[in-house]
């Protein structure tokens, strides 16, 4: 493991940031919307093609055994890195979104009834609110929703409003608005305690700290690779065996068979009941040599430099009297995030002058439209930071915030 984090090392492994944008070098500000790769990722995927390239689970031959191990091994990294039981609980999907419908699909679909309640936020992500109005409307479940502090925090107290009619308690871990980190251990006592499954959307806590889904205790887990340093295309459900066993597949045909005749299919053993046709092979075994990259730094201290990060940005902001930003005050309290707006500025031109500088930052609702409107304002800028950012490009990002003002102000 690094003792020492250097970002100046750590950003010679991204052959990305030595872009120039408008002439300028790229500030990558952009990281919640997905990270950037660097050159072990980008050449694993090669070598990947170049020597073990061939389908899983269905040949004898060599290239067939390799890119199974190949594969296979990469679900056993994953299992480590968030300290599953089993591999057996390690589906890989193709990004957060999916694996949230998979549980609608698989487990929701087919276990719910009108009258029966799930408990979400007004902070989620949309793919955390939409496949939940698709069972309300469908079923006639009644969905609830968490409100927030002032300061961006949950009301723990509306959580007492969930009753035995409460089947599930869905929460994002980190809000990709407001950076606000949930206190997923409460929560999901709660939901224990009412007898009441418990999902985690980790999309933007898995990449950014230490993850153990044993000590969290959720049902469910669900984390998209390219947030993480992998590639796009790949991401994972983790859910508990004991859940897994009990519901229907998500997709059918191909590798989720065990046995099929013309009146009967018998579905293939844990994990590959729930990974229909031909797996993201390429994609699996890129993101396990990005969370061997992640083991490498070490999550703790991913965790101290985004913190001194946010110390840095929030303190600047903070002497920029026509800056609104939104979510806790506290750097310790919130992750790699800040979401703004300059006064009287339409996020999309901040952003597009802020392009004009070489930084890239993301501006509209960040699907995240229901807390948008929760919070009075119709869009914002978004400036995230990961491994590779430096307190000099904050500098960067505040020098050319003060150009939109001078420019539109």
């Amino acid at each position: 493991m690094i003792v020492l984090f250097d970002v100046e090392k750590i950003r010679e492994d991204f052959p990305i940031l030595k872009k120039k944008i408008n002439g300028k070098s790229l500030v990558y500000l952009d990281s919640s919307a997905t990270s950037q790769k660097p050159r072990q990722v980008i050449e694993i995927i090669k070598h990947f093609y170049e020597n073990h390239n061939a389908n899983v689970h269905r040949a004898i031959h060599t290239l067939g055994e390799e890119a199974t191990e190949e594969y296979e091994m990469a679900r056993d990294n994953v299992r480590k890195f968030i300290n599953a039981d089993s591999n057996e609980e390690i589906i890989f999907v193709r990004n957060s979104t999916e694996a949230t419908n998979l549980v609608m699909y698989a487990w929701a679909l087919n276990s719910l009834k009108k009258g029966d309640e799930i408990v979400s936020s007004v902070m989620e992500h949309h793919s955390n609110i939409v496949p939940w109005q698709f069972i309300r409307d469908k079923l006639g479940v009644k969905l609830k929703f968490v409100d927030i502090t002032k300061d961006g925090n949950l009301k723990m107290n509306d959580y007492k409003s969930i009753s035995k009619n409460t089947k599930m308690v869905s929460i994002t871990h980190v809000s990709n608005t407001l950076g606000t980190i949930n206190p997923v251990k409460e929560i999901g006592k709660i939901a224990h305690d009412n007898d009441s499954l418990f999902l985690l959307d980790g999309a933007q806590s898995v990449p950014h700290m230490p993850i153990d889904v044993k000590d969290i205790d959720c049902d469910f887990l669900v984390f998209s690779g390219h947030k993480m340093l992998g590639p796009m295309g790949i991401g994972v459900l983790y859910c508990k065996k004991e859940i897994l066993e009990k519901i229907q597949p998500f997709m059918y045909g191909g590798d989720m068979i065990k046995s099929v005749t013309l009146e009967k299919t018998i579905y293939n053993d844990l994990p590959l009941k729930f990974e229909a046709g031909t797996s993201n092979v390429e994609g699996a075994v890129a993101l396990s040599e990005a969370i061997n990259y992640l083991n490498k730094l070490g999550m703790d201290n991913i965790v101290k430099h985004e913190r001194s990060l946010n110390k840095y940005v929030l303190d600047k902001l903070s002497e920029l009297k026509w800056i609104d930003f939104y979510g806790p005050t506290n750097p310790d309290k919130r992750g790699g995030l800040v979401a703004f707006n300059v006064k009287d500025v339409h996020s999309h031109d901040v952003a597009q002058i802020l392009d004009g500088e070489g930084v890239a930052v993301r501006s509209g609702h960040h699907c995240t439209m229901p807390l948008h409107q929760r919070l009075g304002i119709e869009s914002s800028a978004r400036a995230s930071f990961y491994i590779y950012n430096t307190k000099e490009e904050i500098d960067v990002f505040v020098d050319a915030l003060k150009k939109v003002v001078k420019m539109l102000g």
